[in-house]
């Protein structure tokens, strides 16, 4: 027989407490070992620098020249001697045009020539048939005036022939197509047996000289501005002479061993888009880029004074830029705060530029951005803000 709980004793009662109490804990000594084990988050102390920052641009590639092959006769393809992709030199041979009518040409003005030659013997006979007559009084001086404006005349259709001859040779010279220029052969659309000639829309092929390549990339108005309002020297010239080197930036994310110089800058604002075109130079040792090639041109420029923030400790929200600041507001206790930041287009390696939310003295938390929240209590250890930029 159980007993009900009106016959339980006093002692029985004081026992299960004291049991109760036992098994349930110290709820604040709990408290203080959660706290102890909570995470220490690192911190960085802003102070101004002077940070290199790199700008990027969409570029261009293409070669120092880019010479279009055009036939200037009408003609079949008979002979090609380089193939797509090959390199050549200033004056080596490439096509040779079947055109038999210009070395019909050439025959008939050499026939020309000698007609005409024999013209001016037979005008220079009859001039010096009639001067002694003329000289004896037997003939008029119109007779022997007449002579020689004959003799004038055929001496007039020879240079004719001559020059007919010329144009002749010309013509056929142009059945030979040699290189322009040292360069790497482009697409040849047109194989043996086909139909040229000067009015054909695509050329025979492109002979590109990329001993040198060109990126052509634009800034927009702002940026032109900005970046020659900073730059030294009194006119555009030497402001461009003065600008630091610029890498490239290839597609498979390499960076492209050789660094290139500004050189030119457009004289016109593409009105539709509101920038403008600027040129840079680079080397191209073995022919690694070609016309046609997309990279990426980085500029960098030199900021004094600048606070900088690792990309890192950053996050967005509905496409506005946050860090943390330790918050110091509240007396004794140390809690996170989300700060928005604005920063400069540019990147200082793996950091931001910081524009506008954030000022020196500031402490950024640079670790744990995902697992903080706004006006969350944290520990915090300062690190060297150096430490991480190189990071």
């Amino acid at each position: 027989m159980y007993a009900s709980h009106r016959d339980c004793s006093p002692a029985l009662i004081f026992s299960l407490a004291l049991l109760l109490t036992a098994c349930s804990g110290n709820p604040s000594k709990k408290g203080r070992s959660r706290d102890n084990q909570a995470k220490v988050y690192a911190n960085i102390t802003l102070r101004p620098i002077t940070a290199t920052i790199n700008t990027d641009f969409p570029a261009t590639i293409q070669g120092q020249q880019n010479i279009e092959i055009r036939p200037k006769i009408d003609g079949y393809m008979q002979d090609m001697y380089v193939d797509e992709g090959s390199e050549v030199k200033k004056g080596q041979l490439l096509f040779r045009i079947s055109a038999p009518q210009y070395e019909q040409n050439v025959r008939t003005a050499e026939a020309n020539i000698k007609i005409a030659e024999a013209d001016v013997n037979a005008a220079q006979m009859e001039v010096n048939k009639v001067k002694p007559l003329v000289d004896q009084d037997i003939i008029s001086p119109y007779g022997l005036e007449s002579a020689r404006y004959t003799l004038e005349a055929k001496k007039a259709a020879l240079a004719q022939a001559k020059a007919n001859l010329v144009n002749a040779r010309v013509n056929l010279s142009y059945t030979t197509i040699y290189s322009p220029a040292d360069g790497v052969i482009g697409a040849v659309p047109f194989k043996i047996g086909s139909l040229v000639s000067s009015t054909t829309a695509q050329p025979l092929t492109t002979v590109s000289n990329i001993t040198k390549i060109y990126a052509y990339f634009s800034i927009n108005e702002k940026e032109s501005l900005n970046f020659f309002a900073h730059a030294k020297g009194n006119t555009v010239q030497e402001k461009l002479k003065t600008l630091p080197p610029v890498k490239l930036l290839l597609p498979n994310g390499a960076t492209f061993a050789q660094s290139g110089d500004i050189e030119t800058i457009g004289g016109l604002v593409n009105q539709q888009t509101g920038s403008v075109t600027l040129r840079a130079t680079f080397s191209n040792p073995g022919g690694l880029l070609r016309s046609g090639n997309s990279a990426i041109v980085r500029m960098p420029y030199t900021r004094d004074s600048a606070l900088l923030i690792p990309q890192s400790a950053t996050y967005q929200v509905q496409g506005k830029l946050f860090v943390y600041v330790i918050d110091h507001s509240v007396h004794d206790t140390l809690k996170a705060k989300s700060v928005p930041v604005s920063v400069n287009a540019g990147t200082s390696g793996n950091n931001y530029v910081v524009e506008d939310g954030l000022k020196t003295g500031d402490q950024v938390l640079v670790e744990g951005t995902i697992s903080l929240r706004d006006g969350m209590p944290v520990k915090t250890r300062s690190v060297s803000a150096d430490s991480v930029y190189r990071q």
